[in-house]
């Protein structure tokens, strides 16, 4: 069924401009719940459904069912306590010391430098060791460094060969053993 234009016509002249004012008002109220307030209401139907996700991991963290989050101050703390100490950095060297015969390596009397680190308040004790020996055996030695000794950072590799039929090689290694201060 159509309503034809002249009935519309009759009938808005009927309600007169207080009755045409309060129809705009009434289109423009729901074109405004519509429109700007739905994505309001779905945003707080979102936060009501994490609010009901992060009470239920809550309860499961509570119940030892899921392993609790590590706090960023907690990670440091792990990582500080599982340092050396500071009087322990002596056994680290001699450690270093050991891989490095256990290598076959020539260490040559290195040099040595104990400061803290002013942004982690750490011991850094600098070591510059030259070296020599062929390439697959400092290269065994760095990497069971490395794996050993978590708390060492290389800086720098030098290596040179004297003449390229020689198989031994010299250099020098820097690096960092940073130790806990407590």
């Amino acid at each position: 069924m159509q309503i034809h234009k002249l009935i519309v016509h009759e009938y808005l002249q009927g309600l007169g401009v207080p009755g045409l004012a309060g129809m705009t008002m009434l289109v423009l109220a729901l074109s405004y719940g519509l429109v700007g307030l739905l994505p309001d209401w779905e945003s707080l139907q979102n936060l009501s459904q994490q609010t009901r996700e992060a009470t239920e991991y809550l309860a499961r963290v509570e119940d030892g069912t899921v392993a609790a989050p590590v706090v960023p101050q907690r990670q440091l703390d792990d990582f500080r306590s599982k340092l050396p100490s500071q009087p322990q950095a002596t056994v680290a060297i001699d450690k270093i010391y050991a891989m490095a015969a256990q290598e076959h390596i020539t260490l040559s009397r290195g040099e040595y430098s104990l400061g803290v680190d002013p942004k982690t308040h750490l011991a850094r004790y600098q070591i510059l060791l030259p070296v020599r020996g062929s390439y697959p055996q400092l290269r065994r030695f760095l990497h069971a460094l490395l794996g050993q000794l978590p708390a060492v950072v290389l800086e720098d590799v030098e290596l040179s060969r004297k003449n390229i039929a020689e198989t031994d090689l010299t250099g020098r290694i820097r690096m960092t053993l940073y130790l806990s201060r407590s």
